[in-house]
C-alpha cells in the first residue's frame, strides 16, 4: 500500500511538472511570436533603414532578457571542439525573417563579413565582442579589400547591435563561459547567397562558401 501511493505522489508530481513545462513552452512561443508580429509591422514600410532596424533591435533586445527562455534545458552547451551550437527559433520560409539562437564557448572567432540581408543581434547571456569595419578601398581590384575598425562592442546581457545588408563584422567569444544571444536576420542564413567574407590582416577578401555549424531544429 505504501508503495502504491509513493507512486501516486510521483506520477502526480511528473503529471504537474510536464503542465508545467508545456505551459513555459508555450510562454516562449507567445513571446517569439508577439517579436515576429511587430516585425512585420515595421518591415511592411518596405526594406527597413536604419531607424526600422533600430526598433527591431529594442524588440529583439527586449526578448532576449527573458533568459529563462534560453537556457541548458533546451539548447545545449556545444561540443569543445565545435565550440558553436546555432539553433533555430523560428523561420517564416526560404526568403523571410529567422530567429536563432547561438549558444558559442569562449575561443570562438568569426571572421569579418557580410549578411547581404539585414540583421540584429541581442545578448541573452555572456559578452561576445563585435567588430564593425568600414570599407575603405574603391574596390578596383578583385580579391582585394582594406577594413578600417569603425567600432568595437562588448555586446552583453541588455544590449544589442543592428547591421544592414552590407555592414561588415566580426565576431569573437572572449572570457570564461558560454554566450547565448539571439540572431535576427531578414532571410534565413542557409539561403543567404553573395556574402562576402574578409581576411583583415591580408587585406583580401572571398565569397562565403558556407556559414559554417548546421543550424538545430
Amino acid at each position: 500500500m505504501f508503495f502504491h501511493r509513493k507512486l501516486s505522489r510521483i506520477w502526480q508530481y511528473l503529471h504537474v511538472l510536464e503542465a508545467r513545462m508545456s505551459e513555459f513552452t508555450e510562454t516562449r512561443k507567445q513571446a517569439v511570436d508577439q517579436l515576429i508580429h511587430e516585425t512585420h509591422e515595421l518591415l511592411n514600410a518596405g526594406t527597413p533603414d536604419r531607424y526600422v532596424l533600430s526598433q527591431i533591435q529594442l524588440d529583439l533586445q527586449n526578448l532576449a532578457a527573458q533568459t529563462e527562455f534560453w537556457d541548458c534545458a533546451d539548447y545545449p552547451e556545444p561540443d569543445e571542439e565545435e565550440r558553436q551550437n546555432r539553433f533555430l527559433i523560428h523561420s517564416d520560409g526560404d526568403n523571410d525573417i529567422t530567429l536563432y539562437l547561438n549558444v558559442m564557448r569562449p575561443g570562438k572567432k568569426i571572421p569579418a563579413h557580410d549578411h547581404t540581408t539585414w540583421a540584429c543581434v541581442a545578448a541573452a547571456v555572456g559578452v561576445e565582442v563585435n567588430t564593425l569595419y568600414d570599407r575603405i578601398d574603391d574596390g578596383a581590384v578583385e580579391g582585394k579589400a582594406d577594413l578600417r575598425v569603425s567600432e568595437v562592442i562588448d555586446l552583453g546581457p541588455g544590449s544589442s547591435v543592428a547591421m544592414m545588408p552590407n555592414d561588415i563584422h566580426s565576431v569573437e567569444i572572449k572570457g570564461e563561459d558560454c554566450i547565448r544571444h539571439l540572431h535576427f536576420y531578414g532571410q534565413p542564413l542557409e539561403t543567404l547567397k553573395g556574402r562576402t567574407v574578409y581576411d583583415v590582416e591580408a587585406g583580401t577578401y572571398k565569397m562565403m562558401t558556407n556559414i559554417g555549424v548546421k543550424t538545430k531544429t
